[in-house]
């Protein structure tokens, strides 16, 4: 009967049952029912064996059944090279659709074609310098690196550094025409040598004007060409000047910060990109840093910490005169000698020493006059001195001097004349600033027409009365 159980009923349906008999517990004895906790069943008594010796009593838990039809419970971790026998199914590893294919091949395609395209376009960069790109760079043929290798650095080195250099390759427009234009070029900074400015937690952001700022500004605009040349942005700089300057009579040209390039992650005023002759070219600035593609053109000032007592800016005013006034061919070597020195100072040691034998050189010449004046008195011809004998005793100016008498009274008529007519000027301010605000778009559609180029349309322009009306009322609001 065993036997024909064994053979029809499935060999899973009497491994499950084992499992389940070996997994539960055996059923306690009645008695334990009644009389409380059941207390663990006595060990079994050795029995003893046919050499008069006992064996161990069996546990009937852990012994493995005797039975060949039923499966041993002893579990034994699984051969890790079972495991990794294949199960038939195909891998996906090394194996790609038609699409990722094409797309793979495509990208290895582009990758070769730049590859082929830079090692092109290297030898390229290292051809001959062209006539175009030497009169962007401002230079000749000798100042530029000669060899293959040399052109080809150049050339990435300009191509790199195109977000670093200044917005326009010249900053400054064609010089006007003799005598309109000034024979020099004076570059002034902002920060610290005509203002500076302070923050509290009561007032904010305060500018002051350094002492002596507006006379050193209308005075020093006769011999230069005055531009204003900072590190500050538009927004932030541009009202300044236009307090410094308020009708445009001192500062002709004005740049930004766009107008600077960055070297090393440092701002630089590069004088290459200024339009200028380098040789009629001062700077006045506070930061060496600002100056250090042309130190020969720039003189490094104290930075004024708002001394009121401050005469700094006064100071400077004779040797930047001095240098108008005598026309050198190239300012360079004469700021390369006051390098590294207190100008101001330097500069009055050696107008007093010029001075000094220009008095002595006027005395041997009137030691000479006077001894043949003497000799005409022996006869009675002049008995007391005239009042022509008496100016030409003094001493006579310098040239130098007269040019600075000159201008000095130049100062004095210009300032009159703005006094006098300070009205007119600012009727005439007025009238400029209304149309430069006439001109800034109201709506994004006139930003839109203004860039197109499109004439902007008269306020009022509805083919209305009442359009004509609006505007007219509008203009006697502004006049009044």
């Amino acid at each position: 009967m065993f036997a024909v159980l064994t053979r029809t009923v499935p060999r899973r349906v009497l491994v499950q049952s084992v499992r389940c008999l070996a997994q539960k517990p055996p059923a306690p004895p009645p008695s334990s029912l009644k009389d409380g906790p059941a207390s663990p069943p006595p060990p079994p008594e050795p029995k003893p064996t046919a050499s008069g010796t006992q064996e161990p009593p069996v546990d009937p838990l852990a012994a493995p059944l005797q039975s060949g039809s039923v499966p041993s419970l002893d579990f034994a971790p699984p051969d890790p090279a079972e495991q990794q026998q294949r199960t038939g199914a195909r891998s996906s590893k090394g194996t790609l659709s038609s699409a990722e294919q094409k797309r793979r091949n495509m990208g290895r395609l582009a990758m070769a074609l730049l590859t082929v395209a830079f090692g092109v376009n290297t030898i390229h960069m290292g051809r001959q310098w062209e006539e175009a790109e030497l009169k962007a760079k401002k230079m000749t043929i000798e100042d530029l690196p000669s060899t293959w290798w040399g052109r080809t650095k150049e050339r990435f080195t300009d191509f790199f550094d195109y977000f670093n250099k200044p917005a326009w390759p010249e900053l400054l427009p064609p010089p006007y025409p003799a005598p309109h234009q000034k024979p020099y070029t004076l570059l002034l900074s902002i920060d610290d040598l005509l203002v500076t400015s302070t923050w509290d937690r009561q007032h904010g952001w305060r500018t002051a004007k350094r002492p002596g700022v507006d006379y050193f500004l209308a005075y020093i605009s006769q011999f230069y060409e005055v531009v204003v040349f900072t590190t500050q942005n538009f927004y932030t700089a541009a009202p300044i000047v236009e307090k410094l300057d308020r009708y445009n009579f001192y500062v002709t040209h004005r740049l930004f910060r766009e107008a600077t390039r960055s070297i090393n992650g440092k701002i630089v005023k590069d004088l290459s990109y200024l339009n200028r002759d380098l040789s009629k070219v001062v700077m006045l600035d506070t930061n060496a840093e600002h100056v250090s593609t042309h130190p020969e053109n720039a003189i490094i000032v104290p930075k004024w910490n708002g001394d009121p007592k401050d005469n700094g800016l006064i100071a400077m005013i004779p040797f930047l005169e001095s240098i108008a006034i005598y026309h050198p061919p190239d300012v360079r070597p004469i700021l390369e000698a006051y390098r590294d020195k207190n100008v101001p100072v330097e500069y009055a040691k050696k107008e007093a020493e010029a001075k000094a034998k220009h008095i002595a050189e006027w005395k041997e010449k009137k030691g000479k006059g006077v001894s043949s004046g003497s000799f005409s008195s022996l006869f009675g011809l002049s008995a007391q001195p005239s009042s022509t004998t008496t100016a030409r005793s003094a001493i006579p100016p310098t040239y130098l001097e007269q040019k600075r008498h000159e201008a000095q009274m130049q100062y004095l008529e210009e300032q009159k004349y703005i006094a006098e007519h300070r009205e007119e000027l600012e009727r005439l301010l007025a009238q400029e600033q209304q149309a430069m605000a006439g001109e800034v778009p109201g709506t994004l559609w006139e930003a839109f027409d203004h860039l197109k180029g499109a004439p902007k349309k008269p306020e009022g322009e509805d083919g209305k009365e009442g359009g004509k009306e609006g505007a007219a009322g509008k203009e006697v609001a502004r006049t009044s």
